[in-house]
Order: C-alpha cells, then sequence, then structure tokens
C-alpha cells in the first residue's frame, strides 16, 4: 500500500513539473491520455468506408495503428497532448478580407511560421527534461506528421472537446490552436475528458461555404474547402469553385462563426506573426509571382508543401470569382500565356471563361 502511495505521489508531482515545463516551452495547455481509442476507431473506420476522406490515402495507409498508439510506438501505455495558441495579434479581420473579392484569403494558422518543425522542437526539449527527471524514458514526439488520431488524444487528455465541425473546442481558448504529441513508455494518470459544450448550437454546420459538415461530427473532406485547397491535387469540381470564393489556402469560416472563440486568446509567439502581408494579399498581384519568388516568400511557411501548382490553381478560382472585369480579364489571359501547366491552365480558363461571360450580360 506504501509503495502504491508513493508512485501515485511521485505520478503527481511529475505531471506538476511536465505542465510546468510545458508552459516554459511555450505550450498553452498540456494533458495526459491513455490509449483506448476505440470509439474513435469505429468512428475512423466508418468515415473511410464512406469514402470521405477523398484522396488522402494515407489516412488508412496504416491499418489501425493510427487508433491504436502501441502499435505504432510498440512500448506506449501514455500520451502526453499539448496544445499551442497561433491567432495572431496584428492581423487583418477575417470578415473584411472574405467580403473582398480582390483580397486572398489564407487561413489564420498559415500566415506566420510552419508549426511542424517548431513544435516538434520544442516537444523533444519537453521529452528530454522528462527523461532528466525520470531517468530511462522511451518516447516519440508528433505534430500532425503520422497516422496519429490527435483530436480524440486531445479529448481524453482534458485539453477540450470535440466540435460539430471536428475541431477541438475549449471554453477557455476556443479552436484556434495546433495539437501535438508524446507517446510515451511511463504510465501518467489521464487528465480526465472534459464535458462538451456545443449544445443545440449549429452555427458551424449552416455557415459552411459547401455544406461540408454533412451532420454533427462529420465532415465530408472532398466537399471542405480546406481539403480541396491544401490535400486535393487535381482538379477542383466545377460545382464547388464558386463557393470557394476568395479562400486559397484553408477556411476558417466554422471556426469564426464559433461562439466559444469569443474566448480565444492570441498567440504568445512571434513565430506566427503574420508574414509577406498574406492577412490580407491582391489575388492578381499573387497570380502573378513568378514559382522563384512563391518558394522565396514562401520558405518557413506551411503553405510551402502545397506547391507552385496548387497555389495558382487556387488564385485561379479566387480570380475567377472576383466581380467581372477588364483589368482581372488581362491578367487572367497574361498569367495563361506564360504557363504551360495543365491543371492550372484548366482553371485560368474557367476564370477566364467566367469574366468574359459576365462582360457579355453588360
Amino acid at each position: 500500500m506504501a509503495g502504491l502511495e508513493s508512485e501515485a505521489a511521485e505520478n503527481i508531482t511529475i505531471i506538476t513539473k511536465i505542465r510546468a515545463w510545458g508552459k516554459q516551452l511555450g505550450f498553452d495547455e498540456v494533458g495526459f491520455a491513455g490509449l483506448d481509442l476505440s470509439v474513435a476507431e469505429q468512428h475512423l473506420l466508418d468515415w473511410l468506408e464512406q469514402g470521405f476522406q477523398g484522396d488522402m490515402d494515407w489516412m488508412q495507409r496504416h491499418g489501425l495503428k493510427r487508433s491504436r498508439p502501441a502499435e505504432l510506438v510498440p512500448g506506449t501505455v501514455s500520451v502526453i497532448s499539448v496544445r499551442m495558441n497561433y491567432l495572431p495579434a496584428e492581423a487583418a479581420d477575417a470578415g473584411m478580407v472574405l467580403n473582398r473579392p480582390d483580397l486572398a484569403y489564407v487561413s489564420r494558422y498559415a500566415l506566420g511560421r510552419d508549426y511542424h518543425k517548431l513544435m516538434r522542437q520544442r516537444l523533444e526539449k519537453l521529452a528530454q527534461l522528462i527523461r532528466t527527471a525520470v531517468g530511462a524514458l522511451g518516447y516519440r514526439v508528433f505534430v500532425d506528421s503520422a497516422p496519429v488520431l490527435e483530436k480524440p488524444l486531445a479529448v481524453r487528455a482534458g485539453l477540450g472537446w470535440m466540435g460539430k465541425h471536428t475541431n477541438i473546442l475549449s471554453r477557455e481558448a476556443g479552436s484556434w490552436f495546433f495539437l501535438g504529441e508524446i507517446y510515451t513508455d511511463r504510465a501518467l494518470p489521464e487528465t480526465g475528458v472534459t464535458d462538451a459544450h456545443c449544445g443545440s448550437c449549429s452555427a458551424c454546420i449552416d455557415i459552411c461555404p459547401t455544406a461540408a459538415i454533412i451532420a454533427p461530427y462529420v465532415l465530408d473532406a472532398r466537399r471542405c474547402i480546406s481539403y480541396l485547397t491544401i490535400e486535393h491535387q487535381g482538379s477542383i469540381p466545377l460545382p464547388l469553385r464558386p463557393l470557394l470564393g476568395n479562400r486559397i489556402y484553408g477556411c476558417d469560416d466554422c471556426q469564426l462563426v464559433c461562439p466559444w472563440n469569443r474566448f480565444a486568446r492570441v498567440t504568445e509567439s512571434g513565430d506566427f506573426a503574420v508574414r509577406h502581408g498574406l492577412d490580407a494579399p491582391d489575388v492578381l498581384a499573387l497570380l502573378q509571382w513568378s514559382e522563384q519568388l512563391f518558394l522565396e516568400r514562401m520558405q518557413g511557411s506551411p503553405i510551402r508543401r502545397i506547391g507552385y501548382q496548387r497555389w495558382q490553381r487556387n488564385l485561379a478560382v479566387a480570380a475567377g470569382n472576383m466581380p467581372p472585369s477588364l483589368v482581372v480579364l488581362s491578367a487572367l489571359e497574361q498569367v495563361l500565356a506564360g504557363t504551360a501547366d495543365e491543371l492550372v491552365r484548366e482553371h485560368l480558363a474557367w476564370a477566364i471563361g467566367r469574366h468574359v461571360d459576365g462582360l457579355d450580360r453588360f
């Protein structure tokens, strides 16, 4: 009995230290989860069976390792889950940008530095601090880079609840935050699940431009603007192009309308400060970037990973959704004449057709 009491006291001490170290490293919250993801696993299997993942083949490539942490990293018995706020304090008002078709909208998470490497480095430092304190420690860190069910793990770790838009929500921080994990072979007491507080609200479902949230907690990625502008590599379906508006990288509508984001906290990290005016850039100016300029400007940005082809594809759609204009038409024709990429040419031709048809009506 004394041994169990001693172990419990030791665990309380170490999780208190882990939380303190996490805060020192810039994480806004730290929680601890067990490994039972059976409910989330069934939800994932049902979702995949419906084909809602689109061409994100990696969602099923690793079988059940995604929902069974100990199969992905043998020896894992606990997961340390963290969140980090990313909403920049100084950025153009999102609603203003969305209502200006001449401006391009970039998801707020991508306005600054790429979070993947930054959070991995800090999670590695946190793991090393834990190892120094407890001795031998097996672990592996993850930041949206492996088959990990990060959202259900965050829920189990008490970092928030799953909103109807499938993002994690917190009463203290809304949803504008990144998630990261440390899989470890040290048993740690679970934080405990947080009660959900969405109630009867359906604001996120109602606002979705493409009706991608087909039911509470069910997202059809094939219709989601974030998927279409970031993950999807091919042609954007014709019926959905007008619905994208001026969103060229991701979509925040479901977060912008969520009542809980009244309590969102801006980031204290300068790493997520706005770069290159991406909070309210001019559509036509971006469309005229060369590939070299794109690569230079997007160095260190999460946007760089979609590549120049998809960047131009997305901008062509945004330009096609601008009000009919000879100025825009001329700019589109100039870009079309200078590119040989078939995917980009297809979307530019669509945009040109929209402007020609619109001008013919006047």
